[in-house]
C-alpha cells in the first residue's frame, strides 16, 4: 500500500513539473528567479524522497514465513511433568 502512495506522489509531481516548467523563468531577476529556483529544488526533493521510499521499502513477509515463525515459536515451549 505504501508503494502505491509513493508512485502516486511521483505521478502528481511529474504532472506539476510538466505544467509548471514552461511557466517558470529561472534566469529572471529578483523574486521571480528565486521563486523559480526554489520551486524546482523542492520538486527535486519530492522526487528524490519518493524514489528513496520506493527503492528502500522493506519487502513484506509472505504467509509462509509468518507461519514458519509461529511454528518455530511454538516448538520452543517446554512442557515439564
Amino acid at each position: 500500500m505504501q508503494r502505491n502512495r509513493y508512485i502516486l506522489c511521483l505521478l502528481v509531481c511529474a504532472f506539476l513539473l510538466y505544467y509548471a516548467v514552461p511557466r517558470l523563468h529561472v534566469f529572471a531577476q529578483g523574486v521571480e528567479g528565486i521563486f523559480s529556483l526554489s520551486w524546482l529544488i523542492f520538486a527535486l526533493f519530492v522526487i528524490a524522497g519518493n524514489l528513496t521510499g520506493i527503492l528502500y521499502h522493506p519487502n513484506k513477509k509472505t504467509g509462509k514465513n509468518k507461519k514458519k515463525a509461529a511454528r518455530n515459536y511454538r516448538r520452543k515451549t517446554r512442557y515439564y511433568q
